[in-house]
């Protein structure tokens, strides 16, 4: 019987067929009251010109989430932001060229901080209404646009139970702000009183005021750091 060191070195991982893997991304942000996320216009075959998810192949020596950071910047110009494993998608014929499986991954961020560029594989990047995408009969490249429904379902459920709405928003934030990140992700307005006893737990107020428009001043208060 083989010892595990012997059965080691005769292994030929070339005896077994192997898929590639991807990262596709997920960058959701609020802009003018309307949940977008960012997608390419392709530079090459397949679905050349189409739009689609930013992403990439995943290096022989890289982890997913090295990746995702990867990909981000490279196909989109964005870093340092947060994002969470969404799925593995793995349909024997999901992209043409071979056999791939991608793991999906959710970013979001404040709409103030993005400042999208072109990457190494893309004509161009750009924001892109979420509900009229979904809506529309738009062709996106590979099974990208079940993967963006699958997102936007995926934080409809997590704002009920997470504070991933907190990172919609600025460091610090007004209430009314953060009222309508949950309005506009969850697709309904919500009472005044009853969101305020919600979310009371998670956030801690500052002593600093808007000022410098013709609305009551409100005041600006943070996420409570301990709040998961």
């Amino acid at each position: 019987m083989l010892t595990e060191k012997e059965y080691l070195e005769q292994y030929n991982p070339n005896d077994f067929e192997r898929p590639s893997v991807a990262v596709d991304l997920l960058v959701f942000t609020i802009e003018d009251d309307r949940l977008k996320t960012v997608l390419v216009e392709r530079e090459e075959h397949p679905f050349k010109n189409k739009l689609s998810l930013p992403g990439v192949f995943v290096g022989i020596k890289e982890t997913l989430e090295d990746a995702t950071v990867r990909g981000i910047q490279e196909e989109t110009g964005l870093k340092d932001i947060y994002f969470e494993q969404l799925y593995t998608w793995g349909d024997v014929d999901r992209d043409p060229r071979m056999r791939i499986i991608s793991v999906s991954y959710i970013a979001i961020v404040d709409c103030a901080q993005i400042n999208l560029s072109a990457g190494k594989r893309t004509v161009s990047a750009a924001l892109y209404d979420v509900d009229e995408l979904l809506a529309s009969d738009t062709e996106l490249a590979f099974d990208h646009k079940k993967i963006i429904q699958y997102g936007r379902e995926r934080i409809r459920n997590k704002v009920d139970y997470s504070p991933i709405a907190f990172e919609f928003l600025p460091e610090e934030f007004t209430l009314p702000a953060l009222q309508r990140v949950y309005e506009i992700i969850l697709d309904k307005p919500l009472y005044k009183a009853g969101f305020r006893r919600k979310i009371a737990p998670m956030i801690v107020e500052t002593d600093r005021m808007t000022s410098g428009d013709a609305h009551r001043p409100s005041r600006y208060y943070r996420q409570k750091k301990d709040v998961k």
